[in-house]
């Protein structure tokens, strides 16, 4: 390498090649042209960011269908020195493939991971009655293992498969949601911010201080009152004994809008442990708006007008 040439930065994603999170990569501008690594779960993703063998890591965090994917968000959770810096959305669909030259009749076992299993269960069940599955784990090495173990009559992948091994598309759009999609996040270490953009949304991880009647609604009034919708809660178990939770939380607009700054105040101090996420730009591109009482110029007078309150109420000299 010359003086003069830039090393490749490098991201982690789920492998193999031609699974949804590859394709959500593909959908992040600062990763063209890099460093594609491919791992075998989101902890490794994770990891090669900690120990800085990757730049960043895209990592499935939920889905429409399925909602939260929970192995994410309890490594996001239990991982420091990690910021969200951006998200993408990507449309679930599955076709079912099999070996060059079989038919549908052919087909008595279907390889596929439990969530796109589910997901397709319908189609299955209609036109394979009595079919066994058999668990895989990835989208892409469904395929793989249709092609590797005789067992195995047909698989169910995305309809990007075709690029990767050399099978038969014999059927399209299996999934019983056609609006179903998938949401990605890019993790990189965390640094500086970016910016603000007017149509951002703000992650965090939560916990309770107590375990009684009436702690969760406070938690949620921290938003509330100042006029912070959320586009996300959902409960993990913090694993330490019964009853004891951890929330994840998506918050629409920037740490840097004065609303949802003052937000994250109020919530730091009700809870003993807040992890900050980051704040980043929507896949969605859908902007946030604050009621008149809440935007950034309403808190900027109140603070302003209490400068005054302190100022002609100190003590004389």
């Amino acid at each position: 390498m010359t003086a003069s040439q830039t090393p490749l930065r490098r991201y982690s994603y789920l492998g193999p090649a031609g699974t949804f999170t590859e394709a959500a990569l593909k959908l992040a501008p600062e990763a063209a042209g890099q460093e594609w690594i491919p791992v075998a779960n989101i902890g490794e993703a994770l990891a090669d960011v900690v120990g800085g063998r990757s730049n960043a890591a895209m990592i499935a965090i939920e889905n429409s269908v399925d909602g939260g994917v929970t192995v994410a968000q309890d490594a996001l959770a239990t991982t420091q020195g990690l910021h969200i810096v951006g998200e993408y959305l990507v449309p679930v669909d599955f076709v079912l493939v099999v070996r060059n030259g079989a038919s549908l009749d052919d087909i008595r076992t279907v390889a596929a991971h439990p969530v796109a299993y589910g997901q397709c269960r319908e189609w299955l069940d209609e036109r394979l009655p009595g079919h066994v599955h058999f668990p895989a784990a990835s989208n892409v090495q469904a395929a793989a293992d249709l092609l590797e173990r005789e067992q195995i009559d047909a698989a169910i992948a995305p309809p990007s498969i075709t690029e990767h091994y050399d099978v038969t598309v014999l059927a399209e759009h299996l999934a019983s949601n056609r609006d179903a999609v998938t949401r990605f996040v890019l993790v990189a270490p965390a640094g500086p911010l970016p910016a603000r953009t007017g149509a951002d949304k703000t992650s965090l991880i939560v916990e309770l201080p107590r375990d009684e009647s009436g702690s969760l609604l406070e938690l949620l009034e921290q938003f509330a009152t100042r006029g912070v919708n959320l586009t996300l809660i959902a409960s993990r178990p913090i694993g330490d004994r019964m009853g004891r939770y951890r929330f994840v939380i998506d918050a629409e607009g920037h740490v840097l809008d004065e609303r949802v700054a003052d937000a994250l105040l109020g919530v730091k101090r009700f809870s003993p442990r807040v992890v900050f996420l980051g704040s980043y730009p929507r896949a969605d591109g859908i902007r946030a708006i604050a009621q008149p009482s809440t935007d950034d110029a309403s808190f900027r007078d109140a603070r302003a007008w209490l400068d005054g309150v302190l100022g002609a109420g100190s003590p004389r000299a």
